[in-house]
């Protein structure tokens, strides 16, 4: 079963109908529905949970994206916020003990030591988007601690790949190549980041999963 919203940015890519022809057509299963829900609407996640006997989430719901999250803090905590506060709600109410979710390398800041570890301390997120990440990372510790439940939070990374964001910089840079125009530089060019292909996102959500 999966259940999907979907966010304006993807029209820009893909028209929500043939996104959804793509989903049906790759998935000819009797046990797989597919259910349309902003996980801000805690009564028909409450629905679907009663209504179908779940094992375990993969939450990879969220507004994305840092420079949005500066124009648009308060959306930012109602969806990334409160809406994985009522996924781990009806994880508790209904019974379901496995949970893997997204988060991100956002939550590390402005970390200067490299490479980044899961123990480094990420008290210090310098935007709104990255302190919902880690604010739920911190929520999702109180339902395991309190409920037993399994949580793991992956942070992913920059993901690069088909149906990428278009608003990422390999989807722009690979646009404008392709375009034969040039590609803007910020800085002085010496600045590196990770990057993290889909596939492997995919095989590591699947390994992460109870």
């Amino acid at each position: 079963m999966k259940v999907e919203n979907f966010e304006d940015i993807l029209s820009v890519n893909m028209e929500r109908e043939e996104k959804l022809a793509e989903l049906k057509n790759a998935v000819d299963s009797d046990n797989y529905t597919l259910e349309i829900c902003d996980i801000r609407d805690l009564e028909n996640l409450e629905r679907i949970f009663s209504e179908n006997k779940i094992d375990g989430v993969i939450h990879l719901a969220a507004r994305a994206g840092v420079r949005p999250s500066i124009d648009d803090p308060i959306l930012y905590q109602e969806v990334n916020g409160r809406g994985t506060q009522n996924i781990l709600e009806c994880c508790r109410k209904y019974g379901v003990k496995n949970i893997v979710a997204a988060s991100s390398s956002s939550v590390y800041g402005n970390n200067k030591v490299v490479p980044f570890k899961e123990t480094d301390i990420v008290d210090y997120a310098i935007s709104p988007y990255a302190a919902t990440k880690k604010a739920n990372e911190v929520m999702g510790h109180v339902y395991h601690n309190l409920y037993d439940i399994n949580m793991a939070f992956l942070r992913f990374f920059t993901v690069y790949g088909p149906r990428q964001r278009p608003d990422l910089a390999i989807n722009k840079f690979t646009r404008l190549i392709l375009a034969g125009e040039e590609i803007p530089v910020y800085g002085d060019g010496s600045t590196s980041r990770d990057y993290t292909y889909i596939d492997d996102i995919v095989d590591g959500i699947c390994r992460s999963i109870w």
